[in-house]
């Protein structure tokens, strides 16, 4: 149990009575509320939770901020376009710590709603102005073209879901070579929330190898992340067992320390 650590990627939706989605949405996932993460966190023996503002939400960032109000452990993670009315200034003051983008390989990956890469190059002195990060969500075949404009970005950018790692083209991909680079850096960080990209692996453990090589590039730049609810997963993993994988793979009480706890306090505390 670690009682101060941290998931850092998770998803609110609802009561709908209350926080409607938005009418022009790719999704429409089934109600995961407030008082059900909190018993999540609970179940994990973790204290912080970080939110990420949904697409289906659109523009309206209403419930993100009202959770991070009531909650002071918990911090947020929001989806802004330049010319939105959403300020970045005084974001901060409210929980707030970063600002995703998407920028993924292949047709149709980008959800309506979502920010995109060119949205953070042109937001992100901005971003840095306002003391919040950038966090991607990209691939490891989309990445290469990119990596040298993330390294000069004026601000750290978060990786999630491990980069999308490609379980058939192994650890030795050049696409995951991209993201070891990047992350040994210092100014890239990456989630390790694995499962997404191992739907078609013979089993999970293949990406363990994965894990291990982040931990060696740099461990001091991890954060994990449950992925709650789960979107658009049938059926829906565990957070409990994706925690627990997390731990086996990680083999060492001080890795697991310092990606649970120290380095999300630094980069969200």
């Amino acid at each position: 149990m670690t009682p101060a650590g941290w998931d850092c990627h998770a998803h609110l939706f609802g009561p709908y009575a209350r926080y409607p989605l938005a009418a022009e949405r790719s999704y429409t996932p089934p109600e995961a509320v407030e008082a059900q993460y909190d018993a999540l966190l609970q179940r994990l023996g973790l204290a912080h939770g970080v939110l990420v503002h949904a697409s289906a939400y659109g523009k309206d960032h209403g419930l993100l901020l009202d959770a991070l109000a009531a909650r002071p452990a918990w911090r947020g993670v929001v989806v802004v376009q330049p010319g939105d009315a959403l300020p970045l200034a005084g974001l901060h003051a409210r929980g707030v710590r970063g600002a995703r983008f998407s920028h993924r390989s292949g047709p149709g990956n980008n959800f309506a709603g979502s920010a995109s890469f060119d949205d953070l190059l042109a937001l992100a002195p901005a971003l840095a102005d306002a003391g919040l990060h950038a966090e991607l969500w990209t691939d490891t075949r989309a990445l290469p073209a990119i990596a040298g404009q993330i390294a000069a970005l004026p601000v750290p950018v978060v990786i999630d879901h491990m980069g999308g790692f490609d379980v058939a083209a192994g650890v030795d991909d050049p696409g995951f070579g991209a993201l070891l680079g990047l992350l040994a850096t210092g100014n890239t960080w990456v989630k390790l929330c694995a499962y997404r990209n191992l739907f078609h692996a013979p089993d999970a453990t293949a990406g363990r190898a994965f894990q291990q090589k982040l931990v060696q590039a740099n461990p001091e730049r991890l954060v994990w992340g449950s992925d709650w609810p789960h979107l658009r997963v049938a059926p829906a993993p565990d957070a409990a067992q994706l925690l627990a994988m997390f731990r086996d793979w990680a083999g060492d009480g001080a890795v697991v320390q310092r990606v649970l706890q120290a380095n999300p306090g630094c980069l969200y505390g």
